[in-house]
């Protein structure tokens, strides 16, 4: 059901975009008053469109949308940016003379010149409660938070003016944050034998790397995938959020002929040829002049910031000229395990959760960068060459990652509901059968190995040719009994 507007006035973050022609991106909330009815709302692909009857319209001014916004629109830091960069300060400090102690028009007021870097010509608050910034019942929230005598504010954000996320508290969330990750997966693992587990690890590391490197179609050298092992093996022990850290990990995992010795110099993109000298482009990369501000702001808040935030404000930055994606994930190890969320001497699968629900990990990146290609302009030369002749830092710098927020929560459960379990229950299944074949042929393990390999591949059953070529020497009621062992020892429950 769609509702009709034809009748109704735009208000709040609506109401100013149109009014000033700003270039921001899309808040999740839109809000317009019409001249009948009561308060209803749809929702589409996570966009909120809310009408309110006439008794909310604000008034015509700037200042009254802006306290309509944040009452009901929420806190969109680039709308606000953008917003701020074109008003009078005047009109701005006149509209909070005229509400001084008023909780929205000091954190209006505290939000201006934070963005801004700007004082406006208003005195230092001297009495009155201090407001949290962000609701911490409808935003995930720094704590305890910096009080701001100026404006009698705490500012709770999760970052500072060079990068700073906003996450809502949506039910979602709220339902995953229910779910205590360590101690399921400790229920997960404690099922099966110490041993097994042990033998385990190999497996999860080999197929986490393969995995991330299959994201990104590509097929790794056996010396590429030994190196990420290796990086992997160290994701539990420090925190790699440090320039020179995150270079050390991009020169790892990386041809050497394509490593970085800081952040790129060029203007970086993701796209795919379609045909001969024709790019599409799937995602234009901040600026690089952009990048030392923005990865420093996205460094220097990451310990208050959720994990989606850093993995996934990583890979929108784009900081080197390869291995973005396979840092990105490698950073979700990282953060999981200093979190405590996930126990550590455990390989956490969580890049082939990934790459089996690819609409769901495209859909968490194009929840940003769909929006952001249309405000974007860009030239490619012959060849390939990317100018971005615009400001666009702002774009990147203030990002509702809601949506990445809840992406990664849902890998995370996939990973440890399915992905564990199933390579589990492999090597359990593959021990059971192992036994059952050495009681019908006491053969070497590489060849019950192959045999159990083929049959996995074939529904259960050596194929003729396969016999001949490596099982020749087995008998034909040898035979039937080895496959039966393969299809009990892999039958599904």
């Amino acid at each position: 059901m769609t509702l009709d507007t034809t009748q109704n006035r735009l208000a709040g973050y609506a109401f100013l975009i149109e009014q000033y022609d700003l270039s921001a991106l899309p808040n999740w909330h839109t809000s317009s008053v019409s001249p009948t009815g009561t308060l209803r709302s749809t929702i589409q692909d996570g966009q909120v469109e809310s009408v309110y009857p006439q008794s909310y319209w604000p008034g015509d001014g700037t200042g009254d949308h802006l306290e309509f916004a944040l009452k009901y629109d929420g806190v969109n830091l680039g709308i606000l940016s953008a917003l701020f960069d074109v008003v009078p300060a005047d009109e701005i400090a006149a509209w909070i003379s005229s509400k001084p102690t008023g909780k929205y028009a000091r954190r209006i007021w505290f939000l201006y010149e934070f963005l801004t870097g700007r004082e406006l010509p208003l005195p230092d608050l001297i009495k009155g409660n201090y407001t949290p910034l962000l609701e911490p019942d409808r935003y995930y929230t720094a704590a305890p938070g910096r009080r701001m005598q100026r404006q009698r504010v705490i500012d709770n954000l999760l970052g500072g003016k060079d990068f700073c996320p906003i996450i809502r508290r949506t039910e979602k969330l709220a339902a995953m944050e229910g779910i205590d990750l360590q101690k399921r997966c400790e229920e997960v693992v404690t099922s099966y034998p110490p041993e097994l587990l042990r033998r385990a690890l190999n497996y999860l590391y080999n197929k986490e790397t393969k995995s991330s490197f299959e994201i990104e179609h590509i097929k790794p050298s056996a010396s590429r995938t030994e190196k990420f092992i290796g990086l992997l093996e160290m994701a539990e022990h420090k925190d790699f959020c440090e320039k020179p850290l995150l270079i050390d990990v991009q020169n790892r995992i990386v041809d050497p002929r394509f490593r970085d010795a800081d952040y790129r110099a060029n203007q970086n993109y993701v796209g795919q040829s379609i045909s001969y000298q024709k790019q599409l482009v799937h995602y234009v990369c901040p600026k690089p002049d952009d990048l030392p501000e923005l990865m420093a702001g996205l460094l220097a808040a990451h310990q208050v910031m959720k994990e989606g935030a850093i993995s996934y404000g990583f890979v929108f930055m784009h900081p080197f000229e390869d291995g973005n994606g396979r840092i990105h994930r490698f950073l979700i190890h990282n953060i999981l395990f200093l979190r405590g969320e996930i126990p550590k001497g455990l390989m956490f699968p969580v890049s082939a959760a990934m790459l089996k629900n690819p609409a769901l990990y495209d859909h968490s990146l194009e929840a940003f960068s769909n929006p952001l290609m249309r405000l974007v302009e860009y030239d490619l030369d012959d060849l390939g060459q990317m100018t971005v002749p615009d400001e666009t830092g702002s774009l990147y710098r203030y990002i509702d990652m809601t949506a990445q927020a809840e992406a990664l929560y849902d890998f995370v459960k996939l990973t440890i509901e399915h992905e564990l379990v199933e390579e589990l229950d492999f090597l359990a299944n593959y021990d059971k059968t192992k036994q059952a074949i050495q009681e019908i042929v006491d053969m070497p393990d590489r060849l019950i190995d192959l045999f159990i390999q083929l049959c996995l591949q074939n529904n259960g059953r050596l194929s003729a040719r396969k016999k001949e070529s490596h099982f020749g020497f087995l008998t034909d009621d040898e035979l039937a009994d080895m496959e039966n062992a393969v299809r009990e020892g892999y039958a599904r429950d």
